[in-house]
């Protein structure tokens, strides 16, 4: 008797074709006699009512069905059931699940595809790493990928199946707020878990979401900070560039109070915002120019998605370059760059907790553990050129910490898990010991100011001296200072 699983679908991932193997598997049972033909399938529970048969030398008449070239005797678990209540014998309890599944929820097509398609890898690398280190409990990871497509509702509708249908673990995903949002009713009411990776607004804390992306105090309240300093070029006007949705709108909101606290006046902030996957920055790129002649400009843009190749590519074409008005960016990274011409953009900046250009041994083996797997599974673009970035780390920290926490609680199970996350630590290829805070779900993270390189690579120019605890109650906020720094126990 052989016990195995048999994919289907093979070839297709999340309705993705050639992305990998099936992630489906469908158990029968069977009996296998002597000189029958290999591989015959069986699922957990009915091995042990199979191991009960031949244990106490029972058999049956089997039921014969035509296979493709042979043929294979299977019997149904209600039929072995019923053999075994009539043989006299107890029925052994079901072995547990044989794998855990981890529920990958990122954009691999639509206007988002360019930046979530990578961290759906990260993931995949991450989980292979740790299977082969002897999973989680003695398991290994399985994962469940599906592709919402960049489509705000079926990030809630995705999620619904991954919990209720596929019975998932632990999410990893999203990358807009919007999809975050849209997850965050459906995670909460399943009492479901989400790593969220990318940096974001705060103003939100949920028991079911664990946040490894940067708070405001981790990226733009710095960035800004840099940019106003002399080293940073000592800017007095501001233009608080945006994709039109509620990180950007909520990120600007908290960045004008700021600027406004430290005597920055109405008229020297412009605030502009445009549609996901908007192409034409001509004219906004000529205003930004002509508002830079009031006096010495910065751009803030918390643009996402692809469009931030033509923003870029228009700032070139317009010879915008960072010495007259610099642009600093919470949204770009090594990925997003890859498909610009860097070399008009040199000295424009970013601000993230991770650039792949830091150096140390962490984030040398990093970036070879990616250069590996990406050309070992001939992932496009990075089988040639493997990059890393700060949401591919954030995804790296989030999955590693989930299986310490999983491993101290010694179950999958929510809310144990939850406890088990406190005070978590994770040996960064940033650099430093990133810890899970014991209380607000999110990361202590150091924060780094990059300029870009010709090579489409960063800088690092500035940053923080340690590790910065997250606020996510921006207290530039009306109302902030009364609200927890922890999730409302429901």
């Amino acid at each position: 008797m052989k016990r195995c699983f048999h994919a289907i679908d093979k070839g297709i991932v999340g309705g993705v074709p050639g992305s990998g193997p099936a992630l489906r598997r469908t158990p029968c049972a069977v009996f296998q006699e002597p000189g029958a033909i290999p591989s015959i399938e069986l699922s957990a529970e009915k091995a042990a009512l199979n191991e009960v048969l031949q244990a106490n030398s029972l058999s049956f008449n089997p039921v014969h069905f035509a296979g493709e070239a042979h043929m294979q005797r299977r019997f149904t678990l209600k039929a072995l059931t019923a053999a075994v209540a009539l043989s006299g014998l107890s029925v052994l309890p079901a072995h547990a699940a044989d794998t855990i599944k981890v529920g990958v929820l990122h954009s691999l097509s639509g206007t988002m595809a360019i930046s979530e398609t990578v961290l759906k890898d990260t993931v995949l690398m991450a989980i292979d790493e740790i299977n082969a280190k002897g999973g989680v409990l003695g398991k290994k990871l399985e994962p469940v990928i599906v592709d919402p497509a960049s489509n705000w509702p079926l990030f809630a509708e995705k999620t619904k199946q991954l919990l209720g249908q596929d019975k998932v673990s632990v999410i990893f995903g999203c990358w807009t707020s919007v999809s975050r949002k849209s997850v965050l009713p459906v995670v909460e009411e399943m009492n479901g878990l989400l790593f969220y990776p990318v940096q974001y607004e705060g103003e939100e804390l949920s028991k079911n979401v664990f946040y490894t992306g940067a708070a405001p105090n981790q990226q733009a309240i710095p960035a800004v900070d840099y940019l106003m300093s002399k080293d940073g070029g000592a800017a007095k006007r501001w233009v608080l560039l945006g994709t039109d949705y509620v990180y950007p709108r909520t990120t600007n909101k908290i960045l004008r109070a700021y600027l406004k606290s430290k005597g920055v006046a109405d008229k020297d902030i412009d605030e502009k915002y445009t549609p996901f996957g908007h192409s034409d920055y001509q004219t906004i790129v000529a205003d930004i120019k002509k508002f830079s002649a009031g006096g010495k400009t910065a751009v803030v843009s918390t643009i996402n998605g692809d469009s931030n190749v033509p923003f870029y590519k228009e700032l070139g074409n317009a010879g915008l370059k960072a010495k007259d008005v610099p642009v600093v960016a919470f949204s770009v990274g090594e990925e997003e760059l890859r498909g610009v011409d860097t070399k008009p953009l040199v000295g424009h900046q970013a601000a993230w907790n991770y650039f792949m250009s830091i150096k140390n041994p962490d984030n040398t083996a990093f970036i070879k553990k990616w250069s590996d797997y990406a050309k070992a599974k001939g992932i496009a673009g990075h089988k040639d050129k493997p990059l890393t970035n700060d949401p591919m780390e954030a995804t790296y920290i989030g999955i590693n910490m989930w299986k310490q926490a999983v491993e101290k609680a010694k179950s999958t199970e929510t809310d144990k898990v939850i406890a088990a996350m406190a005070g978590q630590t994770f040996k960064a290829p940033s650099g430093i010991v990133s810890k899970m805070d014991e209380k607000n779900h999110h990361l202590h993270k150091s924060v780094f100011i990059g300029e870009i390189k010709a090579d489409g690579q960063f800088n690092v120019v500035w940053k923080t001296p340690g590790p910065v605890k997250a606020k996510p109650w921006s207290p530039f906020i009306e109302g902030n200072d009364k609200k927890k720094d922890e999730p409302e126990k429901k």
